[in-house]
């Protein structure tokens, strides 16, 4: 890594950078009516050519994808070769899209020197026909019907297939398929690795198509590929083996014969090896061993309970490495892993901690994908292709035609969401930043150049609708990666910082301009990311024709001008000029708190000094009010807009400090609304917040109730007490109502696959947890609150938030039973010796039991257990850090 940061290597060229899922995706629709599931199924996906990318089973590529190496089983028994992940689209599934497998990411290095995953294989037919018809059966109440409440993997009738990477070079990947027969007795398995290009040769004349040859019985060619700016020969060389290779090659072109009647041609199509090795059809590949795609097929006889292994090495024809050197890479590699994971995780006291933690960095890392979109060219069409339906240039994306994104992006889940997503990428970010800061802070200011951020300043949200507004943390997230690189490496990346502020300046304007709609510093934005929490959909015009006034944007906002504030004095330090900029963010953030303490027409705001919490205030056009009085997530957001100041940058900061001090003695009521501004707390530091330590304390009275939002595993989206105690809103005679529901939406609403009514969501049990950590550095170890509350036990902020953590991850942690609460959805997870050993990093959890629910892989913001279970003590060297 060292060697890459300094430009001296590229060890991050190669990856795995192939999507779990390409089909289904916006990018690849091209139907008049924008459904993307039905436009581009899986049934099709074995036999059409993608545009935009490529997928597969355990797949690596190079950054540009230009060529990709994967895995493709078949058990003797299927109708199609398993060569990439099935699953419900959203209509199939009673909550919505679901991956229908069972495979683990289990280790990786940032430098991908090595990756390591393991796929579930069942030895009988693998049952599609029986999970689609179920999961259509069901319904939003019921639970999912998922692979293990199958039959398929009775009797362990079923084959571990463990895939491993390794590096010898920065361009020499070796490859390592292991196959275990789980079963209780010898079962055959086909085993073919896959090597082929992305299709970028059908939809433009000015691009040649690249190829595949034999070079040898056990080595295939990959003509002139552009690696590093250089044209370079590629080889796969394998060993021969009494079970093969077979080599099979063939076009990674749409079949003509099965999508539109015409014959297939004589070099093959995409779907070749399902024909040639399910059907016997000798016609179906090129018998000239060359093309765009290629396949060693191996059949494998494995007896009971032993394992066969499949060697591949991928490297510059002008390599030395043989297939012979694999087992000394692949334990050199390893060697190099356990070494940098140990010194990763000094101070984690258990093994279990330390194989919680490392393989929740496994799976952030092995969601990065190659993602490509060129919105203009997908509006328009591509010349060799027909021209896409008129409807489309009024449809999804049609404002977003600037957008041209071609990168290895970090996803939220490379099957459910293979797609990014700004406001998840975010917390993927400071995440990663503790073991890759430069991957970090490449991500975030890619999403702000000009290829993707909007002429106008708007930060793409994701392809389903890039102009859908989600909250405000960029600059937080940019701040947080800034503070922990300057840790890890004793250095301050001012021209980072710099660049990406100079860059927020424009999306900050873009909020004030277009989600202040009044003007007031009262700020919308739809649901902003929390999907489901309120009793509307707040993404469309509520019922009754009224407005609501919300929380959680203004609160957004309030951080936003508080981070932005933050990073201007942190870069007015050695550039003066951004005392400017610091003063102005102060008043920014002045203004929203006074806009926030006058919505509802109220004394005091949207704050009920009665419940001791904020709530959403409904405008009836006929002049009424309403609060939406539900104790949810929504309320705790006010919680998040803290920052303190330094006695020593007011002192070094003469501007700033004159303007603040003119500003607060022109405008004395606003000097009232910013907590304990006058008096200085630990250290001669001041505090910026929102909340007064009285409203403080009333929220986390709420928030560290059990009965409340204060769970064994986390702090719940939405009060437990509405389980009993349901709120209901009557609009023009119609009742709307919010229940607790600790786990799957029982309702449609986003899809239904997604819940803020109960779970634990870890992006926000993050934030409160750095945000008491803030208001500690603040208020110092004098503050004393309980925790929980009614257990008389009084805490630090600071204490608080680490018993947070602490239940965080105990969703992971194996109890006294073996059980881990987040797998605890099958006995197979506590008792097999395999997998109980192994993890899986859902999108939420339930708020009761802390079972794992939504996306399976979604180690985007659910890795941010790796960073929580860091030791309080290795983060202290900064006393900036928060």
């Amino acid at each position: 890594m060292r060697d890459d940061y300094a430009e001296l290597a590229n060890w991050r060229r190669w990856g795995p950078y192939v999507s779990c899922r390409q089909w289904g995706t916006v990018r690849e629709d091209y139907s008049a009516d924008g459904n993307a599931w039905n436009s581009f199924p899986h049934d099709d996906a074995r036999s059409r050519a993608y545009r935009w990318g490529e997928d597969g089973l355990a797949g690596w590529c190079d950054k540009d994808q230009n060529i990709c190496l994967s895995v493709a089983l078949w058990n003797g028994k299927d109708a199609i070769l398993k060569e990439r992940l099935f699953g419900l689209t959203n209509s199939e599934g009673n909550h919505g899209e679901d991956a229908k497998e069972i495979w683990f990411h289990q280790d990786a290095l940032p430098s991908h020197a090595f990756n390591r995953m393991m796929y579930v294989y069942p030895q009988g037919a693998f049952p599609y026909e029986t999970l689609v018809r179920e999961n259509g059966r069901r319904h939003a109440h019921d639970d999912e019907y998922e692979l293990l409440d199958t039959a398929a993997l009775d009797a362990d009738r079923f084959f571990e297939v463990w895939v491993t990477y390794a590096k010898q070079g920065e361009d020499e990947t070796v490859m390592r398929i292991e196959v275990l027969n789980r079963g209780p007795e010898a079962a055959t398995i086909h085993v073919i690795p896959q090597l082929f290009f992305r299709n970028t040769w059908s939809w433009r004349a000015d691009v040649s198509k690249p190829a595949l040859g034999l070079a040898g019985n056990h080595t295939v060619n990959a003509h002139c590929m552009a690696i590093g700016g250089s044209c370079v020969d590629m080889e796969l060389r394998m060993a021969k083996h009494a079970s093969g290779p077979t080599m099979l090659f063939t076009e990674n072109d749409t079949n003509p014969q099965r999508h539109f009647g015409l014959p297939r041609g004589e070099n093959g199509a995409k779907d070749a090896f399902h024909q040639r090795i399910i059907h016997g059809d000798l016609a179906a590949c090129n018998a000239s061993s060359s093309g765009t795609k290629m396949g060693a097929w191996h059949q494998l006889e494995i007896a009971a309970g032993a394992r066969q292994i499949i060697d591949l090495v991928l490297v510059p024809a002008s390599s030395t490495l043989a297939v012979t050197d694999v087992e000394t890479v692949l334990a050199a590699r390893k060697a190099d892993a356990d070494a940098y994971w140990a010194q990763i995780q000094r101070g984690l006291e258990t093994d279990d901690e330390r194989a919680v933690q490392r393989q929740a960095y496994a799976g952030l890392l092995w969601s990065k994908q190659y993602y490509e979109f060129d919105v203009r060219r997908w509006l328009d069409g591509d010349p060799l292709q027909p021209a896409p339906p008129k409807e489309r240039k009024r449809g999804r994306n049609a404002q977003w035609r600037h957008l041209a994104a071609s990168s290895v992006l970090s996803m939220p889940d490379t099957w459910e969401y293979p797609w990014f997503a700004a406001w998840d990428l975010a917390f993927h970010c400071v995440t990663i930043a503790n073991i890759d800061a430069e991957f970090a802070k490449g991500q975030l200011s890619k999403l702000l150049t000009d290829h993707y951020m909007h002429p106008a300043g708007e930060i793409p949200a994701y392809e389903w609708s890039f102009s859908d507004v989600n909250p405000p943390i960029h600059a937080w997230a940019a701040w947080r990666v800034f503070q922990i690189d300057r840790r890890r490496t004793g250095r301050a990346d001012m021209d980072f910082l710099a660049s990406i502020f100079n860059r927020l300046l424009l999306n900050f304007t873009w909020w004030v301009n277009r989600k202040d709609s009044s003007g007031h510093n009262i700020f919308e934005g739809g649901f902003l990311g929390l999907d489901n929490v309120g009793v509307f959909d707040r993404s469309q015009p509520l019922p009754g024709g009224g407005t609501l006034q919300q929380a959680d944007g203004t609160s957004w906002m309030a951080m936003f001008a508080l981070t932005m504030m933050r990073m201007a004095i942190e870069l007015a330090h050695e550039r003066p000029l951004y005392q400017d900029m610091a003063a102005k963010f102060f008043e920014h953030f002045l203004q929203i708190a006074e806009a926030m303490s006058s919505m509802g027409n109220g004394r005091d705001g949207l704050w009920d000094a009665n419940d001791g919490f904020y709530y959403d205030m409904m405008h009836m056009p006929d002049g009424r009010t309403e609060p939406i009085k539900i104790l949810s997530v929504v309320g705790l957001i006010p919680l998040f807009a803290v920052e303190t100041i330094e006695p020593e940058s007011l002192a070094a900061l003469p501007i700033f400090r004159e303007r603040l001090e003119w500003f607060l003695h022109a405008r004395p009521e606003m000097a009232k609304l910013v907590s304990r501004w006058e008096e200085p707390g630990r250290g001669e530091r001041r505090l910026l917040s929102l909340l007064r330590g009285h409203r403080m304390k009333c929220l986390l009275t709420k928030a560290l109730d059990e009965k409340h939002f204060l769970s064994p595993f986390g702090v719940r989206s939405i009060s437990r007490d509405l389980k009993d105690n349901p709120y209901t809103i009557n609009i023009e005679g119609k009742p709307y109502t919010v229940r607790y529901e600790p786990s799957e939406s029982r309702s449609g609403l986003f899809g239904g696959n997604s819940n803020w009514r109960g779970p634990i969501w870890m992006p926000m049990n993050m934030l409160i947890i750095e945000s008491l950590q803030k208001f500690h550095h603040y208020y110092g170890d004098d503050f004393l609150i309980e925790c929980p509350v009614g257990s008389a036990k009084k805490v630090t902020l600071q204490q608080a938030g680490d018993e947070i953590a602490r239940r965080v991850g105990r969703l992971f942690l194996a109890d006294a039973k073996g059980v881990r609460p987040s797998m605890a959805m099958h006995p197979r997870y506590a008792n097999d010796p395999t997998f109980k050993e192994l993890l899986n990093f859902y999108e939420y959890f339930d708020g009761d039991t802390g079972r794992g629910c939504g996306a399976s892989h979604q180690t985007g913001w659910t890795s941010a257990v790796a960073k929580l279970m860091t030791p309080r003590s290795s983060l202290l060297a900064d006393r900036n850090f928060y």
